[in-house]
């Protein structure tokens, strides 16, 4: 196991969820922070509470270059380098192919894959140097599709690939590249989703077990961090996801899609319904977050 202590890592969505989580943690193993996000206020409160010698905080949207790169820069102005990179920001949007706004299935597009692109783009030269440790964050969605979330699995899906081929390219210059692949984790963007969609709950209560069950923030962070500190190519929140990777072809066909399948017909159009009648099909946080 290697020690973060005195490492430099940098994450993206660094200020809720599992980003300030693994955050905090790495903190208290002394490592030392670049953290990014749009939501200034809880960024702000996080960089207060974790203390500012070992925390540089930056407000910078991964869906421009430009912006990474200046922080990836401000990175290395700060500490002289950047040994671990977390490409954790991400959203989802609500709804069917049929349903969902095409304009939040581009924004999604945009922050789940380009700006996985553009943080790895912006940090890898530093990392490379210090031959360190990316981390891609994924999805068990990446192996498991679930009806109404078509955008997000197929973002999760990419940026599992991506990864795959990124440690390809890497390898031989010593940096080591895993992907991170979650179930239900009780973040905000889990939370938010629930609140907004009574059918969403309806749905994980419906998915045969335990892709039903939630998984707390504490728990993905020390998974997160163990991956961190092994350098790992998978990282698995619960251990049995891991499961799901061996089974994914099985998961597309009609056996595997079975269970599904038989309540679709009657929850799509009610959680289709929903999210018309909510009038957006992202959540109000990141609509709000759109505006600024």
């Amino acid at each position: 196991m290697g020690s973060v202590a005195g490492k430099t890592v940098f994450i993206t969505g660094g200020a809720r969820g599992v980003g300030a989580e693994v955050a905090r943690r790495l903190h208290g193993k002394g490592a030392r922070l670049v953290l990014t996000d749009l939501d200034a206020a809880p960024l702000t409160e996080l960089a207060e509470m974790l203390g500012s010698d070992r925390v540089h905080t930056i407000l910078a949207d991964v869906r421009d270059l430009g912006a990474m790169e200046s922080a990836a820069a401000n990175a290395v102005d700060r500490f002289g380098g950047i040994d671990i990179v977390m490409a954790n920001a991400g959203i989802a949007t609500y709804g069917s192919v049929l349903q969902v706004d095409p304009e939040a299935f581009q924004t999604l597009l945009d922050v789940n894959v380009m700006g996985v692109f553009h943080t790895v783009r912006a940090t890898l030269p530093s990392v490379l140097d210090r031959r360190g440790y990316v981390l891609i964050v994924s999805s068990l969605a990446a192996y498991a599709a679930a009806p109404g979330l078509a955008p997000y699995n197929a973002t999760k899906a990419a940026v599992e690939h991506f990864a795959n081929a990124l440690r390809l390219e890497v390898a031989h210059r010593g940096v080591d590249v895993g992907s991170a692949h979650m179930s239900w984790i009780d973040t905000p963007l889990v939370r938010d989703i629930k609140a907004d969609l009574s059918t969403f709950g309806e749905m994980l209560s419906k998915l045969p077990f335990p892709l039903n069950k939630t998984t707390s923030v504490e728990a993905c962070g020390e998974a997160f961090v163990s991956g961190i500190e092994h350098r790992s190519r998978r990282v698995n929140c619960p251990a049995w996801v891991g499961a799901l990777r061996w089974l994914k072809p099985l998961l597309s066909t009609p056996v595997g899609e079975r269970q599904v399948a038989k309540f679709v017909p009657g929850l799509l159009p009610r959680m289709d319904a929903e999210v018309a009648a909510l009038g957006r099909s992202m959540s109000s946080r990141t609509t709000e977050l759109e505006k600024q």
